[in-house]
């Protein structure tokens, strides 16, 4: 079955979209078949896949209003090795397009469940809002990755996404949980970035990923090309730590499937 994960964080400007972008790219490295869902209207994880946002005739749009099934919308991303429902600007009018439409909410999870053995990850790129975008996204999920800086304010926009997420659990998505916190454009000079990741670690615990994301300026290059940093400078210092994180991920899985098995 594939497992589905949503990358969100309620706070603009956390690396989400770097985030899925170089962990589908990791992830495919290491074999695994992999979807990324661009639900962001911006379009960057579309962009930064290779894929040109202006010239899509079919995007995720279409899939949530029903006037494209998700097969005939997905396009593979020859340079990172993994396959793509992308977006453009046209995203934007869905939430005010959906109001009239029947369960809502669950568009994108009756979708994704039409394509479950095609893949072992579908990752989803959330736009910076709980919009109905978003919601789509968490009643999809299994679970969520929060990408965060070490941050004072980083904190709180923490607690507000917790709460939303327990809302979704009671409300639509029984099953959903937290796949875990990732510590983003992280500088271990910085001593508050340091205090802010030894809170996180001792209120979290196992949830916060061993794995930490430096900051790079590859990582901040790598879109411009449309690439993943992996395929852009794969010895970069960023293409080394998503390329961990994807193997602390499939670890992560394999330990989950042996204790439930």
């Amino acid at each position: 079955m594939s497992r589905i994960i949503a990358i969100t964080n309620q706070k603009g400007g956390v690396g989400k979209t770097t985030t899925a972008v170089n962990l589908a790219a990791g992830l495919a490295h290491l074999a695994q078949r992999v979807l990324l869902v661009d639900l962001d209207p911006q379009g960057n994880a579309t962009m930064g896949s290779g894929i040109d946002k202006r010239g899509l005739g079919r995007t995720v749009y279409h899939v949530l209003l029903g006037q494209a099934g998700s097969s005939d919308v997905i396009q593979r991303s020859s340079h990172g090795g993994y396959d793509l429902l992308p977006a453009n600007r046209d995203l934007a009018g869905a939430e005010v397009e959906m109001v009239g439409i029947a369960q809502r909410e669950t568009r994108l999870k009756d979708e994704l469940r039409a394509l479950n053995g095609r893949y072992d990850y579908v990752l989803i790129d959330c736009p910076p809002a709980l919009s109905m975008l978003t919601v789509n996204a968490l009643a999809a999920a299994d679970a969520v990755l929060i990408p965060m800086q070490c941050e004072y304010f980083a904190l709180e926009g923490l607690t507000d996404l917790v709460n939303t997420i327990r809302k979704v659990k009671a409300g639509i998505n029984p099953r959903i949980e937290i796949e875990g916190l990732l510590r983003v454009m992280f500088d271990p000079r910085n001593t508050l970035a340091q205090q802010v990741s030894d809170q996180l670690k001792g209120h979290f615990g196992a949830k916060v990923f061993d794995t930490v994301i430096p900051r790079n300026v590859r990582l901040a290059e790598a879109p411009s090309h449309g690439l993943a940093a992996l395929a852009y400078d794969r010895s970069s210092k960023g293409a080394q730590a998503y390329l961990k994180l994807a193997e602390e991920f499939i670890a992560r899985r394999q330990h989950r499937s042996k204790e439930t098995s």
